[in-house]
């Protein structure tokens, strides 16, 4: 056990060690630069998003003024999924499937093939839409690609 004297000799040892003197080891200069480091990638992230979302927007307007929507609708949340499943011929219920996780992955593919179709684009343009809309959606708007319409595959049509 430990006398008295050898205890106090041992908490002095401790609070004198650098590790407890916190105050003296601080620096503000090299806490503002963090800061300023960590803001400076918070409004880079944030123009990057706000570019991204406002490229997405204006292609989703052309493509809607192309297939006879309203370009407006692709401002307006949900809206603009009600109008993106009527431009390709699929029910309105199908909303709820893209709440749904992992359903919503494989109905943004269908509705993304479905999309290219409607444009006369192929299945891999499709998977594309879905995948890389950052792309892909732009390149549909600002192209060429003409609206087609919903292509009914049945047989009687076939003929």
């Amino acid at each position: 056990m430990l006398s008295p004297e050898d205890m106090e000799m041992y908490m002095d040892d401790i609070t004198s060690s650098p590790m407890m003197d916190t105050a003296a080891t601080v620096d503000p200069d090299a806490i503002a630069a963090s800061a300023g480091m960590f803001a400076m990638m918070g409004l880079g992230i944030f123009a990057v998003s706000l570019t991204f979302t406002v490229i997405v927007i204006a292609s989703l307007w052309k493509i809607f003024t192309k297939a006879g929507k309203p370009g407006w609708a692709a401002i307006i949340p949900i809206y603009n999924v009600i109008v993106l499943l009527e431009i390709v011929g699929k029910p309105v219920w199908w909303i709820i499937l893209l709440i749904v996780p992992i359903a919503n992955l494989i109905v943004s593919i269908i509705v993304g093939i479905e999309l290219a179709k409607t444009f006369g684009k192929g299945t891999g343009f499709g998977i594309g839409l879905a995948l890389l809309s950052i792309i892909f959606y732009p390149i549909l708007a600002f192209g060429n690609a003409q609206y087609i319409g919903v292509q009914d595959a049945s047989p009687q049509n076939a003929a």
